[in-house]
């Protein structure tokens, strides 16, 4: 799917799928194009049984801008006397079908996702970043919740994983003043897993992908949908889910090569069966 006249870009090497977003000259702001072609290739990832971990990251020098208002208002903003429209004849935003859009699709993906967060990530930029299992940011790369400085609110998930993953009190500063963060900050937060030099941001984040990919990818989406379940489950609920697929697990090929690679003091050859 490679191609300059994709807004999204998909390449899959040693079992790492990296999915990039390509608008560089508009700093990867999100069109309707690129939206659905996001969630098209989430999907095709998630569903490649020989991809086992995915990278999402944006060419050129950010990650996503947020929306792109511009395009979305080029057309149907302008009334006959070729002013912007205001009020009611604004233009409604950039929309898909919530079960398909990107974070839904994010947040469902049982594959670890790994956003490598290059430049700015602002608007819906952040909260797609927000929606990556893990997140690593260039020394230079920042996030820009400024949703209410633009009168309206995280629209893709925002309010619903920053507090979970700083706590309400910080995620209600950081939603209520729109303040931009600097990656020391996001790595302060816990946002961000790892701060890194620019130029080491891709090999980096590739790195650690290839670390997951080299386990039991059975193991991994099991335990990372264990843990999505579990954000909605009393203890004794999870448990009982965990025994589930604890036994399910312990029946795989895998499975008898991680004890039989570990008696003989060998590195694993996982099938993903």
């Amino acid at each position: 799917m490679n191609g300059s006249a994709q807004e999204v870009l998909y390449d899959v090497s040693e079992r790492v799928a990296t999915i990039t977003l390509n608008r560089p000259e508009r700093m990867n702001t999100i069109s309707r194009t690129m939206l659905s072609q996001l969630s098209e290739r989430l999907l095709e990832a998630d569903r490649d049984p020989e991809v086992r971990a995915v990278i999402l990251t944006g060419s050129g020098r950010a990650f996503c801008a947020g929306l792109d208002l511009v395009s979305a208002t080029d057309r149907s903003a302008k009334g006959a006397d070729g002013q912007a429209a205001i009020g009611a004849n604004a233009p409604a935003p950039v929309t898909l079908d919530l079960k398909t859009a990107p974070p839904t699709v994010l947040f469902n993906m049982d594959k670890p996702t790994l956003c490598a967060i290059n430049g700015a990530a602002a608007g819906y930029g952040m909260d797609t970043a927000l929606g990556c299992d893990i997140r690593l940011m260039g020394e230079s790369s920042k996030l820009a919740p400024a949703f209410v400085k633009r009168g309206i609110v995280p629209e893709s998930g925002g309010t619903w994983f920053l507090p979970r993953l700083v706590g309400w009190s910080r995620a209600a500063e950081i939603i209520f003043t729109g303040r931009t963060l600097s990656a020391a900050e996001c790595l302060e937060l816990g946002l961000a897993s790892h701060v890194v030099p620019d130029a080491e941001l891709l090999p980096r984040t590739r790195a650690l992908a290839a670390e997951m990919a080299a386990n039991a990818p059975l193991a991994v989406q099991s335990a990372k949908r264990l843990m999505r379940m579990g954000l909605g489950e009393s203890f004794d609920e999870h448990v009982h889910h965990v025994y589930l697929q604890f036994l399910a697990l312990i029946r795989t090929e895998d499975s008898r090569e991680g004890m039989l690679s570990f008696l003989e003091k060998r590195a694993p050859d996982f099938k993903g069966r």
